[in-house]
């Protein structure tokens, strides 16, 4: 994650939270909303995803410094937490789902945010890379553009989800699920990338043979 340029910074993000990676969540969503509330729910969630990743970029060195959070420590926890997202999608498990009682009794609106925060609003890795990107150079006008790039992502997967919805909504469950999964073990090796990489900056030599 270092010596990151703006072009990398950009490339970076938008394969960790781009909108191959979020319009299946949703697209999951969708089934069970109207065009109108997905163009709604998309709105809300982009606008709280945006607000969350300018926080991480302009804080990363207070936070890392107030909790004494390293490199290598961002690299391990987020590359962990990744790869248990990760697996539970090629398991058919969909995290942050709650049980059916709960659910109805949620609005929908208070309850598509709340199945997208992991996904897409709060995504693990795309924070991690965020604050290591941030802490790349110490400068307001670095952080501006981390922050900047996060942002362009994020208008780039609402604007897809907006342009996509009424596909999104006749998208049959079993191509969900198939998607879903095979996103998960793409995934599930960026994760295993992450921590290795948190892994050698510990000094952790790790053989990497050329076949």
């Amino acid at each position: 994650m270092r010596d990151l340029t703006t072009v990398t910074a950009f490339v970076t993000f938008f394969a960790v939270i781009g909108p191959q990676k979020v319009l299946i969540a949703f697209a999951r969503l969708s089934r069970t909303r109207t065009i109108g509330q997905m163009r709604r729910l998309t709105m809300v969630s982009s606008l709280l995803a945006a607000a969350v990743g300018i926080l991480m970029a302009y804080s990363a060195e207070f936070l890392t410094t107030f909790f004494h959070v390293s490199t290598q420590s961002l690299q391990l926890a987020g590359g962990v937490i990744f790869f248990i997202y990760a697996v539970a999608l090629v398991m058919g498990i969909h995290l942050g789902e709650g049980e059916e009682e709960d659910e109805e009794s949620l609005h929908p609106m208070f309850e598509g945010v709340r199945e997208l925060l992991l996904p897409y609003i709060v995504s693990p890795l795309a924070v991690t890379a965020e604050l290591l990107g941030s802490l790349d150079e110490n400068t307001w006008g670095w952080r501006t553009t981390v922050a900047g790039m996060y942002v362009l992502v994020i208008v780039i997967d609402c604007a897809c989800v907006l342009l996509l919805a009424p596909l999104l909504q006749r998208t049959h469950g079993t191509v969900l699920e198939v998607l879903s999964r095979l996103l998960g073990l793409l995934l599930a090796a960026v994760g295993v990338e992450v921590f290795l990489s948190g892994l050698e900056s510990l000094g952790v030599h790790l053989s990497n043979p050329h076949y």
